[in-house]
């Protein structure tokens, strides 16, 4: 089925982020809990992101992926405890999919000095350029979209008639994975192999930042039973909800599924940070719940045949 012509919601968060009175802000809040009602997906504006940062992220990217396989290799992510560093095209097979992804991609997250609960938390890894072809553009921007995470999932809370302060609850020490993603030409990619097949995404919130005129993204909108192109504009950002939101929500709000086919003649660039919780944490808004599985566990869950944890993990996580 073709892609539709209907398009996700922009909203503008300059109202929530500096607001001229408190009505700016509800406005936000409202239009953000009925897109991600709706949709379970949004754009922004006025996001307090640098656009020159974003840029350079971009620049960053680039420069790592095209590294010699060799040197990417030395700093796969199978070989790391903290699941850090670099994934090979190929490598990610979602079950259903006849193809493996298209897409390599490049992982870091919060920057610890030990590892710790088996990889959760833990080092990065860092390739080796100079500092401003990477590792400093890079973790400025992790940066800038961690605090932005924070900020979207209090105005999410809010949504649902909780405090914004109910963030602090489950975040006290979050798991906040920020994955670059280089997908190939589409003349390089095989009959029926997608950048990223459909699926949805595990946890809280993700903010994606696309290659600016490099479209791919595509949402499937449950109601119509259609696709819809989410083109890829400089300086907004795409916003959806996973499935732990959904869950926490009661359903309030949708984990839709997406996927990325790059239709672009030469190679697409990108970046999703993505927001969860701590590891311990359960639904703040159920406490008393006896069904509420912890994030580790949702993430066990979910990933376990895919990434092998650990026994060690999984005891810490008390999966079940």
């Amino acid at each position: 089925m073709s892609p539709t012509d209907i398009a996700l919601p922009i909203i503008d968060l300059t109202g929530y982020l500096a607001p001229k009175s408190p009505e700016d802000r509800e406005q936000v809040i409202a239009q953000v809990r009925d897109a991600a009602r709706q949709y379970g997906f949004f754009q922004i504006r006025g996001h307090g992101v640098p656009l020159s940062l974003q840029q350079d992220l971009l620049r960053c990217i680039h420069n790592v992926f095209s590294l010699s396989n060799e040197e990417k290799l030395k700093m796969s992510f199978l070989e790391n405890p903290c699941r850090r560093g670099y994934e090979a095209s190929g490598m990610s097979h979602r079950e259903g999919d006849a193809l493996p992804d298209a897409k390599e991609c490049f992982f870091v997250g919060r920057e610890d000095p030990v590892v710790e609960l088996s990889g959760v938390y833990g080092p990065n890894v860092w390739p080796n350029l100079p500092e401003e072809d990477f590792r400093g553009p890079v973790w400025r921007y992790y940066q800038e979209t961690s605090e932005l995470g924070k900020t979207l999932w209090s105005i999410l809370l809010q949504g649902l008639g909780q405090s914004p302060a109910l963030v602090d609850q489950f975040a006290k020490r979050p798991i906040v994975p920020m994955k670059m993603i280089r997908y190939p030409p589409h003349s390089q990619v095989r009959e029926g192999q997608f950048g990223i097949g459909a699926h949805t995404d595990f946890g809280g919130i993700t903010i994606l930042l696309q290659q600016p005129g490099k479209d791919g993204l595509e949402v499937w909108h449950e109601g119509q039973e259609k696709w819809i192109e989410v083109p890829a504009l400089e300086d907004l950002y795409v916003i959806n909800c996973g499935d732990m939101v959904q869950r926490w929500s009661g359903g309030v709000y949708r984990s839709a599924r997406h996927r990325v086919i790059n239709k672009a003649d030469g190679e697409r660039m990108s970046c999703a940070t993505f927001w969860h919780g701590d590891v311990h944490a359960t639904n703040p808004m159920k406490p008393d719940d006896p069904n509420n599985e912890t994030i580790g566990q949702l993430l066990a869950k979910r990933f376990g045949n895919q990434y092998s944890f650990t026994k060690e993990f999984l005891a810490e996580v008390e999966a079940r």
